[in-house]
């Protein structure tokens, strides 16, 4: 199956030459806190409560695959590294190699974020109590680290938000109480 063709609604599943299952009916698949999930084609990835976490979508617009990390922390300093994806750095990078060794090329992928938001006052309005804004910073710095260039973002302010990423067209969908929802 090559790069410009779509499996057809309700057909077998297939698998492409990166060895993607490509099952038709469309999915949704729930990012959860400190997790990541990739999909192909159709079908959408959500997560939910991204308060001072970010969500990034990671996207390679030929073949369609994207994959959606929920992340906590900026950065990895835990012995034995348990959870790649509760941290900005690790989790990017095992994305990548995840989304590499499915077809994607690195320079062709592209990410979308959301989230990083002020969530709680700190004594002292330091930044160091900020977690969304160091996680911002992070994100912006591993992905430029990485080459990946990031073409949308909603980041900062004070509320959670939920964000949708669909594959087939590379939208991006976030919705936040009592505020409109926003294309990314």
């Amino acid at each position: 199956m090559g790069a410009a063709q779509r499996p057809a609604a309700g057909a077998a599943p297939v698998r492409n030459a990166a060895g993607i299952l490509n099952l038709g009916a469309p999915q949704k698949l729930t990012v959860g806190i400190a997790d990541m999930k990739i999909l192909q084609w159709n079908g959408e990835l959500i997560t939910y409560a991204l308060g001072s976490c970010i969500g990034i979508c990671l996207y390679d617009p030929n073949i369609k695959l994207a994959a959606l990390i929920h992340i906590m922390l900026p950065i990895n300093m835990e012995a034995g590294r348990k959870n790649t994806m509760k941290y900005a750095d690790t989790g990017i990078r095992e994305t990548l190699t995840q989304l590499v060794g499915r077809g994607a090329r690195k320079d062709r992928l592209v990410a979308k974020i959301a989230g990083g938001a002020k969530m709680f006052e700190v004594a002292g309005n330091n930044n160091l109590g900020n977690i969304g804004a160091r996680n911002i910073e992070c994100v912006r710095l591993n992905l430029r680290k990485e080459g990946i260039r990031i073409i949308s973002e909603n980041v900062g302010g004070s509320v959670a938000r939920t964000l949708s990423f669909f594959p087939e067209n590379g939208v991006g969908k976030i919705k936040a109480y009592g505020q409109p929802d926003i294309t990314l």
